[in-house]
């Protein structure tokens, strides 16, 4: 009987997850295990892939000597990495204006559900139209930021045509759209859990508001801050392809280019699947390790 009744409540609960079990192993792990395969072959998407074993490994990561010193297999690897990690410069400020907000916004101030709302409003907007629009503003003959500069009597910049300025501007760009929102949130619920009662004592024995933060406030918020930094971490080491795709097109002369964008360049422009995969892997090794190395860091026991 209870066999049969085991059966019988199986049946129903393996309907209910087929779907979602069936679109798991066709969209996600037949694609990841596909992608294990075509990273040892060579594949160009019209011909059967041919087995290199390491050799796009070797490609990516190797170098070679020549007359003029080491060189390295794949120069373009190299370079996009390091813009990889420029682009991570907008975690940090992302975290730290993020807390200044929720600090703000945790006060008593008049109106204060109509600012959460405002500074909240930019990551709800993100997107290709909004995407345009600031493409629009950096535009270098109409765009708003170089009429800001000219009214201020400085020289316009080339913004996103200038290889030095490109990755500064899509920082700033990211800053505005993304500084208000989950991080600031997650912030603000972290702010709730802080007793009032730890403050006035901090207050009574002659703490300052910066003693107060960087005694009370600030250990109470070190979880967050570590959830808020690897989740950040991981997003952005895949680099919002969206955003260098319709902002630059990985330019201009590669300098917006990450390794995110690199795949797909290697994948669907030069059709080097097997090459592709070999960088995606490689990509999910490295933030694999960031990621390893921040928990031990934090001290933190899960993730």
């Amino acid at each position: 009987m209870k066999a049969r009744g085991m059966s019988s409540d199986l049946r129903p609960a393996m309907a209910f997850l087929m779907p979602n079990l069936i679109g798991f192993l066709v969209f996600t792990a037949g694609p990841i295990l596909a992608s294990i395969y075509l990273c040892f072959t060579s594949w160009d998407a019209l011909q059967p892939p041919h087995w290199i074993g390491l050799g796009n490994f070797h490609r990516l990561l190797g170098f070679h000597s020549t007359p003029q010193g080491w060189r390295a297999g794949d120069p373009d690897f190299w370079r996009y990495l390091g813009n990889t990690f420029y682009m991570l410069l907008v975690l940090p400020l992302n975290i730290a204006g993020s807390l200044a907000l929720a600090l703000v916004l945790n006060q008593r101030l008049r109106f204060q559900a109509f600012y959460r709302l405002v500074y909240f409003l930019p990551s709800i907007l993100y997107g290709v139209a909004i995407f345009f629009l600031w493409k629009y503003m950096f535009d270098p003959n109409y765009g708003l930021f170089n009429a800001l500069l000219g009214r201020m009597g400085l020289p316009p910049s080339r913004w996103l045509e200038d290889a030095r300025m490109a990755k500064p501007a899509l920082i700033f760009m990211m800053l505005w759209l993304t500084i208000g929102g989950a991080s600031m949130i997650i912030y603000l619920a972290a702010l709730q859990t802080v007793p009032e009662e730890l403050h006035e004592a901090a207050r009574m024995d002659g703490a300052n508001r910066l003693q107060q933060f960087w005694h009370v406030t600030w250990p109470a918020l070190k979880p967050a801050t570590f959830f808020i930094f690897t989740m950040g971490l991981i997003a952005n080491l895949q680099w919002n392809f969206d955003v260098a795709y319709i902002m630059t097109d990985g330019g201009p002369y590669g300098a917006t280019t990450t390794l995110v964008f690199y795949l797909y360049l290697k994948a669907y422009r030069f059709f080097e699947m097997g090459y592709a995969s070999a960088i995606a892997w490689i990509l999910f090794a490295i933030t694999l390790a960031l990621t390893l190395i921040v928990r031990s860091r934090s001290g933190e026991t899960t993730l």
